[in-house]
């Protein structure tokens, strides 16, 4: 079995675990009354990794039927990544900060899976893929768009429904003005690091690079023998 073979099921795999993950995470909260149905889609958690479902499975057919990953699944693969990351990244703070605060906060497997597990693997998978391209310095700015958006609508959506996905958006839970901004500022830095780090491991000079040469020239090598016989 070809290695791009291998990495194609491996994200098909990865992408079934994250939708399983996604619907137990929402029948668990609807169970427990943690979270209203309407209120499940506002996280940034569950939009990020909605959107790493249907990449996956995108990417998955992809190396299941071509030797090289186009640049633009690339790309939007990084970008998908630093936000399930980050987003992974915030909730530990949460609930290390909940915890200081006698807050309890439940973390069901699901929970686990979508905001550690799976992207870390997901990561390892993405930097030794075969036919896996470099990415380009220009996604580090274009991962905050996404994240500012969400910011501004859950600024609005907030007051008119009473309720904020996250604390440190919601000033009547937050110290005062300079909390709100030192909490968004981490925030933003924080997708700008995952970021960077990524686009750092996709640049690495690993030996998929030279195996995907190797599997791109190997037909082109025969189609030329072929003709001379």
């Amino acid at each position: 079995m070809r290695v791009r073979t291998v990495f194609g099921v491996l994200r098909l795999s990865a992408a079934a675990l994250c939708l399983i993950s996604l619907i137990h995470r929402m029948a668990w909260g609807l169970a427990s009354h943690s979270i209203g149905s309407q209120n499940f889609f506002a996280y940034l958690t569950n939009q990020s990794n909605i959107a790493f479902v249907i990449l996956l499975s995108i990417g998955g057919v992809i190396a299941l039927r071509r030797p090289r990953d186009p640049r633009w699944l690339t790309v939007t693969l990084a970008l998908v990544l630093t936000w399930t990351i980050t987003a992974g990244l915030v909730f530990a703070i949460l609930v290390w900060q909940a915890g200081i605060r006698g807050i309890r906060i439940d973390v069901p497997w699901s929970d686990q899976v979508l905001h550690f597990w799976l992207p870390a693997c997901t990561v390892a998978a993405w930097a030794l893929a075969p036919g896996h391209r470099s990415v380009p310095w220009r996604v580090i700015p274009a991962t905050l768009i996404y994240p500012l958006v969400y910011g501004v609508f859950t600024m609005i959506r907030g007051p008119l429904i009473g309720w904020y996905p996250y604390y440190f958006l919601d000033l009547r839970q937050v110290s005062g003005p300079a909390e709100f901004v030192a909490s968004t500022a981490i925030a933003l830095a924080s997708f700008v690091v995952v970021a960077t780090a990524l686009v750092l491991i996709s640049r690495m000079p690993l030996p998929r690079r030279s195996f995907a040469g190797h599997e791109r020239s190997t037909p082109i090598r025969r189609q030329r023998v072929g003709a001379q016989t």
